[in-house]
Order: structure tokens, then C-alpha cells, then sequence
């Protein structure tokens, strides 16, 4: 490329930026204020006829415009505003991820009523629960879910708004399903400038309550204002992923999900992308018909995904393949081993990933290490629905990333670790732009989570070294005291039981004698290994067990060995996030926390 045209090509790349600093010393990159109003108004006068969404296998002719986008959301919010609804009331979404969730999300916020996304996995109780406490007055939710909620409707009163369609339902004829009764269409009303105009919202309002279901059990409301999300976005936007015009992001996650929202939707509509939403359950086979044909340059995804990958596609060509095994353990052949590895698996996602960004969970470290090893294009996230989530992170270059660590605290934020141990590790604290203002109606709970100088507790433990990298160590809650005070995290125990063969997964956990290790073991697949009938696999299961133990053992230090393991033939109970709910299965039986 000449002088000429890299100047020109330096120079119109620029132009779409639009750097405005402010008096609070934050620059601002692709909005010029911190509102959703600011927001949509924004990208559509930049972007305007260029494709914001469309969903995998609807065919090229159907996609939404940024210009429809716009024209949707203010069409649905003038006529929730006609309806009576203002600034400040709390209006539930809930249904898988689609073009239609982001129209109805936009056009809450953007005369400043607060949207209560809702996780599709929630059960009918939880949502029921998430709107007694939200006092959400109205909810748009698809046909899949209306069941759900219905009872909880019909009780109430509430306004309901079909997703699939965004269609006022007002009442359900008798006859007619929730998917075909008739109702007012919203995303084509006539605009209303002088209504929407008379309620303009602020970069300090809440613009969202999301409900959290923890691992602990209980659940809580947390408010993230306008700014909150977007200067998360806005900040990652190139300090994490650059990216060009024309490069197609595959949307997997729901959006419920601030991991999802923040960094896939919000960061990519800034700068103008296409989303391409999966518009099914991500199944192996539909998930590889899509690399296929989209052919993605941007993902995020939770750790499952690429660790199942990895143990399907990767690991037993390892493992199994004596020629690949031999020149995989010389180390001065291992390259040809990783670098091969690296490209099938590049290949296999549609030869064009840029940006596999992994968040939401702790990854196994033995595939992270590997994906270090061979050059990847991962990038890491770590954060909380509570901080909007990111707190650290790093990007897909290799200059980046830095073995065993998450990477460097976002930009304006402080990073600081509560009572810290003799190993320099301690509770992760943050304080910046992007940390919510507090949990809905809960004074308490905010009382306990804020430091007095204002940092929020995060409840991870972590360490930071001299260059600044943060690395996770575990929970504070699931830290587990040893019998003379040693602090033992069972995450990395975990990951050295998973990545043992046959393990799916594991729980370690406390027990009167010493730590429990609950495995869950891949029957099938142990019984075609070993060629063994069905009634002798679950008696061969335990006796692995106890090779198991051993082996691992032999891995960690005297205080954290595992002194007992049971094999866990059910699925784990988990939370919306899939989380395994951990205080289910404690097996200390003088301690109920």
C-alpha cells in the first residue's frame, strides 16, 4: 500500500471517530454523550442504511437497517408514552436473543423508562418473583415464554408485548394462542417527537435492573445507569477489539446477559458492524453450519464452547495419535504440532476469526495454556453484571496476553485487593465509571458490597503483579480453610480433575474429613472404551475414582488433597448463567453457609 493511501485510509477511519473530551477527563470515541437516546441517534447518523442485524438462515433480503433500528424504537416508545408510561417505570423484556429484544430495549431507554432484561432460562416462580420485586408494569416477551408469565399477567394487569412481532396484545381472545392473537403492531407507530422529546433521560439514570441468580442462591437486582453500560463499550471499544468495517459478528449468547449486551451488541453497533444472531440453541451442528456459511471475524462465548471443542477435536489427537503425540512432546517440534492445531481450528470456525473473545466463567487451564501456546486470537474478559461488566481484560494479540492472567484493569478504573494474604493475593475492589450506583431496594446489601471509600467488593479473589496483570484465584465464599488456615481454592483442583479422561466435570467441596471431589464421569464413553456392559460401568467408575485421587494428589500440596470423591451421576443444578450452584452441595455438616 503507498504513503497516499494509507494516509487516506488513516485519515477516513478517523472521520468515523469522534474523540470529544470531556470537563470529567473521559474521552468519548463513538458517542457524544453517555445515553441511549445519544446512543441510537449516533450510530443511525453515521451508519444509516448500513445492516445493524440480521439472524442466520432468514436469507440476505431480511435484515434491520441502523435507520430501522431508530425508526422502531421511537415508534414503540411513543406509543408506550401514549399508554402513560414515563421516565423511571420498569418495563420487563424477556425471550431469546433477536433484532426485536434490542427495538424493545432501545426504545424503553430511550425516553428514559428502565428496562428489566430477563434471562430465558429463568423458571415461571423466578420471573414471577423478579417482577413483584422490579414492580415492572409491563413486559415484552415471546411466545415461548408466555406461559411462564402468564398466571402472573392475568393477576396483575400488566401490558404485555409480543416479541416475536412487537404486537400490543391486550387481551387473549378465547380461541386464540398468545402466538396469533391479535393486537396493535408498535414498531411502525406514528412517531410522537413532541412526547418523546418531553422526557429526555440522563447519563446518570438507570437504564437497567438486571436480576442476578448466584451460585450462593439469592438473587438481587442490579442498577446500571446509562453510562454505566455505554463508556463500557465505548472504552473497550479499541483498547480490546479493533475492528474494520465489513467484518460480521455472530451473536450466540442471550442478551440478557451483560457480558453479551455490553461487548457483542454495544461495542459493535458503535463502530457499525453487522450482528448476525444464531436464532437457535447453539447445537454443535447448527453452531459449525454457521461458521460455515457466515464465516465470523467476531465471537464471544463462555469457556464451555471452546473447552468442548478442545476435548473433542484436540485432545485426543494428542493424546491418542502416537505420531502427533511424539512430535507434540519434543519441544523442538512442538510448534509444527501447535501451529497445525491452530489453523484446523481457525478453519473450523470459517478461516476469518479475529476476535474469539471467552468471559462469563473460569476457563480450564489446561486448554487456556494451550490456546496461549499455539497463538490463538482469544481474548479474555473478566467482570461482574455489576460492573458492566468488564473489570480487566485483554485483547487476541499474543503481545497481550500473559499465561495464567486475565490481563489489565479497563481505563479509568482502580483495581485495588482487600486484605490481602502472605501470597499477595486478596479480594478484588473496583471503583470507576462503570460500577453500578447499587442493588435495587437493598440498603443493606449495598452497605456490605461498598467499601467506606466507595471501591465494590466483588467477592473474587485475585492477585495483581508488578506490571499490573490480574490474575483470578477463586471466590471468597468458596475459598475453603484449611485445618490450620490454609487458604485453599478449589477452582484450580477442578481444573486439574476435569482434564482428567472420562471426567465431564467436578465439584470440590467441604466435607468433615477433608475436601469432597464430586465427578461427573462420561459413562457411555468409558463403557466403548473399555468394552464393558452397562451394569459393570457405574462399579468401574468408582474404582477410576480412586486412580483418580491418586493421580491428582500427587499434583497439589499436602493441605489441599482431596480426601474423598464421589461420583456424581446427575447433572449439576445451576444457575440462568450455568453456573454450578455450589452451596447445594456442601457436604460439611456442621456448616450450613
Amino acid at each position: 500500500m503507498t504513503k497516499k493511501r494509507k494516509e487516506k485510509k488513516k485519515k477516513i477511519t478517523h472521520s468515523l471517530c469522534l474523540h470529544t473530551k470531556r470537563a470529567d477527563g473521559y474521552r468519548m470515541k463513538w458517542v457524544t454523550e453517555y445515553t441511549f437516546r445519544n446512543f441510537l441517534e449516533s450510530i443511525t447518523s453515521r451508519f444509516g442504511n448500513r445492516k445493524a442485524y440480521s439472524v442466520f438462515g432468514d436469507g440476505e433480503d431480511k435484515f434491520i437497517s441502523y435507520n430501522r433500528l431508530k425508526w422502531s424504537a421511537e415508534g414503540i416508545g411513543s406509543y408506550l408514552m401514549e399508554k402513560g408510561f414515563r421516565k423511571g417505570d420498569r418495563i420487563a423484556i424477556m425471550g431469546e436473543s433477536c433484532p426485536q429484544w434490542m427495538m424493545m430495549y432501545l426504545a424503553v431507554t430511550y425516553f428514559g423508562a428502565v428496562a428489566v432484561p430477563i434471562l430465558p432460562d429463568f423458571s415461571s416462580r423466578e420471573l414471577q418473583q423478579i417482577l413483584t420485586e422490579s414492580g415492572a408494569t409491563a413486559i415484552c416477551i415471546n411466545s415461548k415464554q408466555f406461559k411462564k408469565a402468564e398466571s402472573y399477567i392475568n393477576e396483575h394487569k400488566i401490558m404485555v408485548i409480543r416479541m416475536d412481532d412487537l404486537v400490543h396484545v391486550p387481551s387473549l381472545p378465547e380461541g386464540y394462542s398468545f402466538e396469533d392473537a391479535p393486537g396493535i403492531p408498535l414498531k411502525d407507530h406514528n412517531l410522537n417527537h413532541k412526547l418523546l422529546d418531553s422526557s429526555i433521560p440522563e447519563e446518570d439514570d438507570v437504564a437497567s435492573i438486571i436480576f442476578t441468580s448466584g451460585t450462593t442462591g439469592s438473587s438481587k437486582g442490579v442498577m446500571l445507569t446509562h453510562k454505566n453500560l455505554l463508556i463500557c463499550a465505548d472504552e473497550s471499544s479499541d483498547t480490546y477489539i479493533k475492528v474494520k468495517k465489513g467484518m460480521r459478528v455472530l451473536s450466540i449468547l442471550p442478551m440478557s446477559h451483560c457480558y453479551e449486551f455490553t461487548v457483542t451488541h454495544l461495542l459493535c453497533l458503535m463502530q457499525g458492524l453487522e450482528i448476525t444472531f444464531l436464532g437457535k440453541p447453539p447445537a454443535t451442528t447448527i453452531l459449525m453450519k454457521a461458521f460455515r456459511d457466515l464465516r465470523p471475524h467476531v465471537i464471544l462465548t463462555v469457556p464451555l464452547l471452546i473447552e468442548k471443542i478442545y476435548k473433542s477435536a484436540v485432545l485426543p489427537t494428542l493424546r491418542d495419535n502416537q505420531k502427533i503425540k511424539k512430535l507434540y512432546s519434543n519441544p523442538l517440534t512442538r510448534w509444527i504440532v501447535l501451529k497445525t492445531v491452530k489453523n484446523k481450528l481457525i478453519s473450523t470456525m470459517g478461516g476469518c476469526i479475529k476476535f474469539f473473545g471467552i468471559g462469563g466463567a473460569p476457563m480450564d487451564q489446561e486448554v487456556w495454556d494451550f490456546l496461549y501456546r499455539c497463538h490463538f486470537p482469544y481474548a479474555l474478559g473478566y467482570g461482574l453484571t455489576e460492573t458492566s461488566p468488564l473489570v480487566a481484560g485483554c485483547g487476541p494479540k499474543h503481545r497481550m496476553h500473559k499465561r495464567g492472567y486475565i490481563g489489565k484493569p479497563v481505563k479509568h478504573d482502580s483495581v485495588i485487593l482487600l486484605d490481602k494474604n502472605s501470597e499477595g493475593v486478596g479480594e478484588i475492589a473496583v471503583k470507576g465509571p462503570n460500577v453500578m450506583p447499587g442493588y435495587y431496594n437493598n440498603d443493606a446489601l449495598n452497605k456490605e458490597v461498598f467499601t467506606s471509600d466507595g471501591y465494590f467488593r466483588t467477592g473474587d479473589l485475585g492477585f495483581i503483579d508488578k506490571q499490573g496483570f490480574l490474575a483470578i484465584r477463586g471466590r471468597v465464599k468458596t475459598m475453603i480453610l484449611g485445618p490450620a488456615g490454609e487458604n485453599i481454592y478449589p477452582e484450580p483442583i477442578e481444573s486439574l480433575i476435569n482434564n482428567m479422561e472420562f471426567v465431564q466435570e467436578s465439584l470440590v467441596v467441604p466435607g468433615d474429613g477433608g475436601l469432597v471431589a464430586l465427578i461427573k464421569i462420561d459413562l457411555e464413553a468409558m463403557q466403548e472404551k473399555l468394552k464393558i456392559g452397562a451394569g459393570e460401568v457405574k462399579e468401574e467408575a468408582e474404582k477410576y475414582l480412586l486412580k483418580l485421587k491418586k493421580a491428582v494428589n500427587e499434583q497439589l500440596s499436602s493441605f489441599s488433597r482431596i480426601s474423598d470423591t464421589e461420583l456424581q451421576e446427575k447433572e449439576f443444578e445451576r444457575t440462568p448463567t450455568q453456573k454450578i450452584k455450589r452451596f447445594l452441595y456442601n457436604r460439611k455438616k456442621n456448616d450450613n453457609k
